[in-house]
C-alpha cells in the first residue's frame, strides 16, 4: 500500500483551504465548542476537589467553605474571560491580552505560562483518567499505570491530526456519558443525606470556632488559602474559550459567552457537588483508589440495586465515563496548545513552522509537540497527579494573574471614555487578586514540592523565545536593507503589455514576499545570461497558515497582497521591454504547490529555468535551519528529480 494512501487512512483526505465553505464546517458552534473546550474544566472535578479536600487534613468540615468559594471563583473568573472574549475576538487568549495590554514580555511570558499549561493539561488529564480506571482494577495493576498513559496520548495524537471536529464529534458520546452519570450522583447523593443538611451549617461554624481557638483565626484562614490554592487545578481550562475563539462559529463573541456559560455552569455545579458528597458521605481515601471512586461506589451501593454485580457494573460505567472526560480534556491541550504556538509563531516568539497547516487543516507541528511534551513531563513525574497539579496550577494562575491584570490596566485607562467601566474594572480586579493570591500561596508552600520546577521551565522557555525573536529581528531588518537596495531601481519606460512566447527561452523566477529578493534574482539573472532569455514568469505559492486561516477576508487580503506583489515585477519586467506573466497559487505546504505550478509551466513553456533566492547566514547550524524554511533546497530536489532544472541563488544576510 502506498504511503500517501496510508496516511489517508489514517488522517483523512486533504481539505481545499480556499473553498468558501471548508472553515464554515470546521468552526463550533457553541454546544461542540463546550466539549472541545470546555471538558478540561469540567474533567478537573474529578482531581481539583479532591487535592483539596485532602489538603484539609482531619479537618474536613472546612469543605463546606471550599465549596461555596470553588463556585464563586468559577463565575468570577468566567465573567471575567468574557471581556477577554469580547476584546480580543480573533483569539490568543491570555497571550494576546498580556501582549497588547501589558507589554510583549509579559506576554511572552503569559505565552509561555499558556503553552506549559496545555502541556500538562495533556498530562494531568491522561495520567487521572488512568487513575480513574485504575481504581477498578487490583493494586498489581499500578506499575502499568504509564504505559496505558502514554498509549492514550499516542490516540488522541492521531485523532486531532485527523481534524478538529473529528476528534470532537467520536468524543462527544463520552462527554455526555460523563454530564449524566454525575448529574445524577450528585443529586441523588446530595438528597439521600438531605436529613444532614440542618445541621450542616451549625456544625461546621461550631467546629471551625473550635478550631480557630486551637489554632487562631489566622491558622484557620491559613489553613483554608492553603486547601483552596492546592484545588487551583480546579478552576484550569476556563481560559481555553477565549484562547480559541477563532475556532468558533459565527458570531464568535456571542458563540464564545454562551460557551463560557456552559462551562462555568457545569463546572460550578460539578465541583460544588462533589465536595458536598465528600462532606456528606465522609468520603476517605483507599489505597489504588481515587476519592470519586471510593465516593461514588458508597453512594451507588445505598442505591440498593439488587445484586453486588450491578452496583459494580453501574461503578464501572460511572468511572469509565470519568475517565474518558478526562481523555477529552487532555485533548483540549491538543486544540489549545497549538493555537497558542500559532499566535507567538506570528509575533516571532517560536519558529515560524508553527502556523503551517497539514493538508487536514490543523496545525500539526504543534500538534506532534505538544504530545511529545506531555510524554516527556509524564515519563519524568511518573505520572503523580499530585505532583503534575503543583506543576499545573502554577501556570495556569500565572497566565489568569497577567491576563486580569491587564484589564485591570485597560479598564483603568478607559474609565473616561466608557460609562459602564467600574464594574469591569472591580470585577477583573476580583478575578486579579483571587488569582495573585493562590499564585503566591503556591509558590511559596510548593517550591520546594514541584513548583521550582515550573519556574525554572517558565524561564528557560522564554529566554529561547527571546533569542529566536531576535534572529527573526535581524533577519527581517537584512531582509529590508536589500529590498531598499532594490527599491532604488528605475523603470523603464516602455508600458506596452508583451506576452511571453512558448518557444523562446524562459526564465520562471520563484518569489516570496520579498521585493527585493525578487530583483535580485532577476538582476542576476540577466547579468550572468545577457539577452538569453525572452521571457520572465513569476510564481509565487501563498502558504494558507492558521494565521490567514483565522478570520473572515484574510485569506482574501492575503490574495490581493500577494497579487501586488506579482503585479510589481510584470511591471517592473514590461517597462523594460521584456515579455512577462504571473502565477499565483494556495495551499496548506509552500513547496508542493510551488512544485505544481512549475510541472504546469514547464508543459506551456518547455524551455523554462527556474530560479530562486535563499538567504544565506555566515553562521549556519541546525538551530538556524529548524528556524528557516528550506523551501528552495526542497523544490529543488523536487524539480531536478523530475528532469527540471532549477538555479538557486544565493542572499547573504
Amino acid at each position: 500500500m502506498k504511503l500517501l494512501k496510508i496516511r489517508e487512512i489514517l488522517f483523512g483526505k486533504a481539505l481545499d483551504p480556499m473553498q468558501r465553505d471548508t472553515r464554515h464546517s470546521l468552526a463550533l458552534v457553541a454546544f461542540l465548542a463546550w466539549v472541545g473546550l470546555g471538558a478540561d474544566g469540567l474533567s478537573s472535578s474529578a482531581y481539583g476537589p479532591e487535592e483539596s479536600f485532602r489538603a484539609l487534613g482531619g479537618h474536613t468540615h472546612l469543605g463546606l467553605y471550599l465549596a461555596l468559594a470553588t463556585a464563586l471563583t468559577v463565575f468570577i473568573i468566567a465573567l471575567a474571560y468574557n471581556q477577554v472574549i469580547e476584546l480580543f475576538p480573533t483569539g490568543g487568549g491570555g497571550y494576546r491580552v498580556a501582549t497588547k495590554l501589558v507589554g510583549p514580555y509579559l506576554g511572552l511570558i503569559s505565552g509561555v505560562a499558556l503553552i506549559l499549561d496545555y502541556v500538562l493539561t495533556i498530562a494531568i488529564s491522561i495520567a487521572s483518567g488512568v487513575d480513574a480506571l485504575a481504581s477498578l482494577l487490583p493494586l498489581g495493576f499500578q506499575p502499568y499505570k504509564l504505559w496505558a498513559e502514554a498509549f492514550f496520548i499516542g490516540v488522541l495524537i492521531v485523532l486531532n491530526l485527523r481534524g478538529l471536529k473529528e476528534a470532537i464529534k467520536f468524543l462527544l458520546p463520552v462527554f455526555l456519558g460523563f454530564v449524566v452519570t454525575h448529574f445524577i450522583l450528585i443529586v441523588y447523593g446530595v438528597f439521600a443525606h438531605a436529613a444532614y443538611f440542618p445541621a450542616l451549617v451549625p456544625t461546621t461554624l461550631a467546629e471551625t470556632g473550635s478550631l480557630a481557638q486551637q489554632i487562631g483565626w489566622i491558622g484557620v484562614a491559613g489553613m483554608l488559602l492553603l486547601a483552596y490554592s492546592q484545588g487551583g487545578g480546579t478552576y484550569t481550562g476556563l481560559e481555553a474559550v477565549s484562547n480559541n475563539v477563532n475556532m468558533l462559529a459565527e458570531p464568535r463573541v456571542r458563540t464564545g459567552k454562551m460557551t463560557m456559560f456552559y462551562m462555568a455552569l457545569s463546572l460550578a455545579f460539578t465541583a460544588g457537588g462533589i465536595f458536598l458528597l465528600y462532606l456528606l458521605w465522609d468520603a476517605r481515601h483507599v489505597d489504588g483508589q481515587t476519592l470519586n471512586a471510593t465516593t461514588f461506589r458508597m453512594i451507588i451501593e445505598s442505591m440498593a440495586l439488587g445484586d453486588q454485580w450491578v452496583s459494580d457494573l453501574l461503578l464501572v460505567i460511572v468511572l469509565a465515563f470519568e475517565a474518558g472526560l478526562l481523555f477529552v480534556a487532555a485533548n483540549t491541550g491538543f486544540l489549545g496548545g497549538p493555537a497558542v504556538l500559532s499566535n507567538m509563531a506570528v509575533d516571532s516568539w517560536v519558529p515560524h513552522k508553527f502556523r503551517y497547516l497539514s493538508t487536514r487543516l490543523v496545525t500539526q507541528n504543534g500538534i506532534l509537540v505538544m504530545g511529545v511534551a506531555a510524554l516527556a513531563i509524564l515519563f519524568w513525574t511518573q505520572g503523580s497527579v499530585t505532583l503534575l497539579i503543583v506543576l499545573y496550577s502554577i501556570s495556569v494562575f500565572l497566565t489568569f494573574a497577567i491576563s486580569l491584570f491587564g484589564l485591570c490596566r485597560y479598564w483603568w485607562r478607559q474609565r473616561r471614555q466608557l460609562a459602564h467601566w467600574k464594574r469591569r474594572f472591580l470585577l477583573s480586579l476580583t478575578g486579579f487578586v483571587i488569582c495573585a493570591a493562590i499564585l503566591v500561596v503556591l509558590l511559596v508552600e510548593k517550591l520546594t514540592a514541584g513548583g521550582w520546577a515550573t519556574a525554572v521551565i517558565i524561564g528557560a522557555m522564554s529566554a529561547l523565545c527571546i533569542y529566536i525573536r531576535n534572529h527573526y529581528r535581524d533577519t527581517k531588518e537584512a531582509i529590508r536593507s536589500v529590498d531598499q537596495i532594490f527599491a532604488s531601481q528605475p523603470f523603464g519606460t516602455r508600458m506596452e503589455a508583451l506576452t511571453p512566447d512558448p518557444a523562446n527561452q524562459t526564465a520562471v523566477f520563484i518569489v516570496g514576499t520579498s521585493r527585493g529578493g525578487g530583483l535580485h534574482a532577476l538582476l542576476w539573472v540577466q547579468r550572468m545570461f545577457p539577452a538569453h532569455f525572452k521571457n520572465f514568469i513569476f510564481v509565487n505559492a501563498r502558504t494558507v497558515d492558521s494565521h490567514a486561516y483565522g478570520g473572515e477576508g484574510a485569506v482574501e487580503q492575503m490574495r490581493a497582497e500577494a497579487n501586488a506583489t506579482l503585479q510589481f515585477f510584470v511591471d517592473f519586467c514590461r517597462s523594460h521591454g521584456m515579455a512577462a506573466a504571473s502565477y499565483l497559487g494556495f495551499g496548506t505546504d509552500a513547496v508542493q504547490e510551488v512544485t505544481r505550478q512549475c510541472h504546469a509551466i514547464s508543459k506551456q513553456f518547455p524551455n523554462a529555468i527556474f530560479f530562486t533566492s535563499k538567504l544565506i547566514f555566515e553562521q549556519d547550524n541546525w538551530f538556524i535551519r529548524l528556524l528557516h524554511n528550506q523551501a528552495a533546497l526542497a523544490i529543488q530536489r523536487r524539480l531536478h528529480f523530475d528532469g527540471l532544472q532549477m538555479v538557486i541563488l544565493p542572499m547573504k544576510v
